[in-house]
């Protein structure tokens, strides 16, 4: 008899959990207030449910071949949020000084974080920066709090922004810029504009889906300057074949490859970032950059 009541009270607890997992009840979205307040830093929630912060490094005076280059165009630092499961996973990029390396990939490891890549995204920099690529799984808060310990290692600016001093931007036509690129983009305002193309397939990680507010999609920045031209740099998201289809496009446009590398481990298809650099008429610029858009599976 008390075996039998043993096999029942089994057989209760496996029919519960399997009703359970019928019903499809998810984790409730992590608190995004309470990350805010932990990493020091206002975000934004994006599509997919993404919860993205950026982290910009408007304290740095950096210039790429002479060109004073605006935080928004070059040195944008950030950390995005997606709940998976029962966990928070967090992917991001950090902008850093050469000497604020080692001891913010520390306090990472420190964190429970993982680094996936250090790298130069544009050459001729002074000061010269590198770009720390992270992930992390847990709780949002706890990976929040993780983050901004490590982040206390660099002079990055967290709390509100300071207010910028009024000063008229260079105009720059971006109409002109998107029907160039067939795409849109946003008007980022200081003379900075930026389009967005994500991948046409679906791009995973250990079965997750990668998004484009994570970080996972091509980005055209463009910086209006004082003689009409402006400059243009981001990245290019690539799949093998595509890398030299892309890069002798670009070269044929007259637009620098300036790096070429991973940013995660795990990704399905697996990816390779392409860094540019140019500087020329805006509408030039825009058809160089469709042309090589034009030799990768994206989105129209």
């Amino acid at each position: 008899m008390r075996t039998a009541i043993l096999n029942l009270s089994l057989l209760v607890g496996i029919t519960v959990v399997v009703l359970g997992s019928a019903t499809g009840t998810r984790a409730a979205e992590p608190d995004w207030k309470r990350v805010e307040q932990a990493l020091g830093k206002a975000g934004q929630l994006q599509a997919g449910d993404v919860f993205r912060v950026g982290m910009p490094r408007t304290d740095l005076s950096v210039t790429v071949k002479g060109v004073a280059v605006k935080a928004g165009f070059a040195l944008g630092s950030y950390a995005a949020f997606k709940q998976v499961g029962e966990q928070t996973m967090v992917m991001g990029d950090l902008v850093l000084l050469d000497q604020e390396v080692p001891a913010v990939m520390s306090g990472l490891f420190a964190g429970g974080l993982e680094v996936t890549a250090v790298h130069n995204h544009l050459n001729e920099m002074s000061p010269h920066v590198m770009y720390m690529h992270y992930e992390g799984h847990g709780d949002a808060v706890q990976l929040a709090k993780a983050l901004r310990q490590a982040l206390s290692a660099s002079a990055t600016p967290l709390g509100d922004p300071a207010t910028p001093p009024a000063s008229a931007a260079p105009a720059m036509d971006t109409k002109q810029i998107e029907q160039a690129l067939a795409r849109t983009g946003r008007d980022m305002g200081s003379g900075l504009f930026q389009a967005i193309v994500p991948r046409a397939e679906a791009i995973t990680e250990k079965g997750v889906p990668l998004l484009s507010a994570m970080g996972v999609a091509t980005v055209l920045n463009f910086q209006a300057l004082s003689d009409g031209r402006a400059a243009i740099t981001g990245d290019f998201v690539l799949i093998d074949k595509e890398v030299n289809p892309v890069a002798r496009t670009l070269r044929q446009h007259g637009i620098e490859v300036t790096a070429v590398h991973n940013h995660g481990l795990s990704d399905v298809p697996r990816l390779f970032y392409m860094h540019f650099w140019s500087v020329d008429t805006p509408v030039r610029l825009a058809q160089g950059l469709r042309a090589a858009l034009d030799k990768t599976n994206s989105q129209r």
